[in-house]
């Protein structure tokens, strides 16, 4: 078995997808960016499973590049922890499917909430879709793996759509170095902007 072409073909089958993404980017993608401007609580991110793992890293690429933001697991929303959300708050909800069931439960907890509902999702008429204020829909011709069932190619479209709010976001802020050093003074990282920051003060 030729391991190199196995790993290489895993690699070219979500590389092109993610090139194939951009052309994807459109209107609604503008109107979320501008719906979490317009924020005046935080956003919290929500999912399940490795569509959950996601959305901790979008929440952490969000906070650490200057919009405040965390993540709630859908399934621990649902017993308690959807009290850290207000309705001043904007959820980003991840469901590859769109139908997660875990993710649709938190739907009416959020509706009594009254806070505004981003999906990110490749179920353009999915539940989760329609359910929310504004769908940021991808496609794609198929997971990575050789069965063609585990989250690969579908995770890495999720991750590139947070980032890309993320990034957008920070640009329109005006987020600059001393603002990520405020709150990444640690690391490689602070150490590299450590002596640029000081001596700007």
């Amino acid at each position: 078995m030729d391991v190199l072409k196995l790993l290489k073909e895993a690699a070219q089958v979500e590389a092109e997808a993610a090139a194939r993404l951009v052309d994807q980017l459109d209107q609604s993608f503008v109107d979320a960016v501008q719906l979490i401007q317009q924020c005046e609580g935080k956003v919290v991110v929500s999912g399940v499973g490795k569509s959950g793992l996601i959305g901790r890293k979008i929440a952490a690429s969000l906070a650490s590049t200057g919009t405040p933001a965390f993540f709630v697991h859908a399934s621990e929303a649902v017993h308690g922890d959807s009290g850290m959300i207000e309705a001043r708050d904007v959820v980003i909800l991840l469901s590859n499917s769109g139908e997660t069931s875990e993710v649709l439960n938190l739907l009416p907890v959020l509706e009594q909430i009254g806070c505004k509902k981003i999906a990110i999702t490749s179920g353009r008429d999915s539940t989760l879709a329609r359910a929310c204020d504004l769908a940021l829909i991808y496609t794609y011709e198929r997971e990575a793996d050789h069965l063609n069932l585990a989250p690969t190619t579908s995770a890495v479209l999720m991750l590139i759509i947070g980032d890309a709010l993320a990034v957008t976001l920070s640009v329109l802020k005006g987020f600059g170095q001393k603002d990520f050093y405020r709150y990444h003074p640690g690391g490689s990282l602070g150490a590299q902007l450590s002596n640029l920051y000081k001596e700007s003060r």
